[in-house]
């Protein structure tokens, strides 16, 4: 029901016919119905809070398989949610996958390709992100869904790691948030340092409290705006490499260092949830749990596991994009249930405006989907994806439809970011692919000459997204995507 359309027959309301019956004045009374209206308005909408961590592998949360490392708030949120077992990021690296998610569109789609991986000093970065001083970032012309719901009524925050570059102008309260604590890129990456909205602060960045830092911002921001509806990012920066955690973490892990950091998190977000029952706000918000991309397996025992699929962080392999991803709101999302259609985290921006009662920009291609559906586990509900595209930068690499995925042709130099690009390796080639993803999740085995009618319509499917969005391994230029973000002084592009 639309605000609109609590106006006209407010008389209804109990409060309203009392105010007119006792002469108070039109305005007065007016003023009384408007206020109610808001506030049933508000709690028809439930708050919105994704938890975003990094470079976490499928299997490094217990209820993904882990046995090393106990994750008993997200075992617990699973138990009492939905876990989702085919579920993707846009990207296998950090700035993509994050404009994403809060976009709804493919990352070249809006600009977040090959380009923005040039640095200050002329250096096109393999991974494909962003880095300090660079002068690219997510364009103030993207709507993200933090945008999309504000104009909804919602107030937006965001906690932790942004990445879609550092120069002012790209900064989250440009980009639809009121509030900001977080910091601008990897912890990887100098100089590391806290920002409120735009502003750097003085204040040491400690790694090791980092998790307890955005819990104590999460937390705030929750009570702040415990009336709602609200929406809240927290993008954690662990565990990304270099790993840390508190004392109350460290060394308490059978996994070292890198099962402290995620033990860390996940009792940041059982904190979080905790708050949110605590407030009696838990049959009202609506909370994903998930990653921005596989494990960073090159960083051996201080990287994830992606068990039971192939490769990670930087390959278009499952273990790169498939994430583990959990979703919890009692009493609405059905308990102790499992969702194994495919879904992503391009749904997260139409999905939201969907349950806020708004709508994404119609201005432009949403690659995103309304999943509420699947997220409600409604009798007969599947996926909306008839395809879904695995790009890497501005090389399309796979497609997946149903079970099926078709990798097409490519040279090993492409195949993973942290091992063979900027190496010295030999150019060698490889042939297109056709897993079939339900007997062989872990792409071992080409099944290419056993289904030609699958292999040419999968073909057709990758054919008209390089028309579309483009691809730089067949040199097919795009139709239908918008310039990254660019400050004014920015130097041209190097070819």
């Amino acid at each position: 029901m639309s605000a609109l359309s609590h106006l006209y027959p407010a008389a209804r309301l109990p409060f309203a016919r009392l105010a007119l019956k006792c002469g108070f004045k039109i305005t007065a009374a007016l003023t009384v119905v408007t206020l109610l209206i808001s506030a049933s308005f508000a709690a028809e909408k439930p708050n919105l809070v994704i938890i975003f961590a990094d470079d976490l592998g499928y299997n490094d949360l217990g209820c993904f398989g882990a046995d090393e490392i106990k994750t008993p708030a997200i075992d617990r949120m699973a138990k009492e949610g939905r876990r989702f077992t085919n579920f993707y990021v846009a990207a296998p690296t950090c700035t993509p996958s994050r404009a994403a998610l809060l976009t709804g569109c493919y990352p070249v789609r809006s600009g977040i390709d090959d380009d923005v991986a040039v640095t200050a000093s002329g250096w096109r970065s393999p991974s494909r992100v962003v880095h300090p001083n660079a002068p690219f970032g997510l364009a103030q012309a993207e709507v993200t869904v933090a945008e999309v719901l504000k104009q909804a009524g919602y107030q937006t925050g965001m906690v932790g790691k942004w990445h879609l570059g550092d120069a002012e102008q790209f900064n989250p309260v440009h980009q639809g948030f009121d509030e900001y604590f977080g910091v601008p890129y990897s912890n990887d990456m100098n100089p590391y340092y806290y920002l409120r909205g735009t502003e750097r602060l003085d204040e040491e960045l400690e790694r090791d409290q980092q998790v307890r830092r955005f819990t104590e911002e999460s937390l705030s921001f929750i009570k702040e705006h415990k009336d709602g509806p609200f929406f809240l990012y927290v993008a954690h920066a662990m565990p990304h490499t270099p790993l840390a955690a508190s004392e109350q973490f460290r060394d308490k892990s059978e996994r070292g260092l890198y099962g402290d950091a995620v033990a860390e998190v996940d009792w940041s977000t059982g904190e979080i949830l905790q708050t949110l029952r605590d407030l009696n706000l838990d049959k009202n918000t609506l909370v994903i749990f998930t990653s921005d991309n596989g494990p960073w397996l090159s960083q051996a025992e201080h990287g994830g596991s992606a068990f039971p699929f192939r490769a990670g962080k930087g390959t278009t392999y499952e273990g790169g994009m498939r994430v583990p991803c959990v979703v919890w709101q009692p009493g609405t999302v059905p308990e102790g249930t499992e969702c194994n259609e495919l879904a992503t985290a391009l749904d997260v921006m139409p999905t939201f405006a969907h349950l806020a009662g708004a709508e994404p920009p119609s201005d432009r291609v949403i690659d995103g989907h309304n999943i509420t559906p699947l997220l409600m586990d409604e009798p007969g509900a599947k996926t909306p994806y008839e395809y879904f595209y695995y790009y890497f930068g501005n090389e399309l690499h796979a497609v997946r439809s149903g079970r099926w995925k078709l990798r097409t042709k490519n040279k090993m130099i492409n195949e993973n970011v942290y091992s063979y690009r900027g190496a010295k390796v030999k150019d060698v080639p490889i042939p297109h692919a056709l897993y079939d993803l339900q007997r062989d999740p872990a792409e071992q085995k080409s099944v290419f000459k056993n289904h030609p009618e699958i292999v040419e319509r999968l073909q057709a499917a990758l054919d008209r997204a390089r028309e579309d969005m483009g691809d730089a391994l067949t040199g097919v230029e795009p139709t239908n995507v918008r310039p990254v973000g660019k400050i004014a002084s920015a130097p041209a592009i190097p070819k």
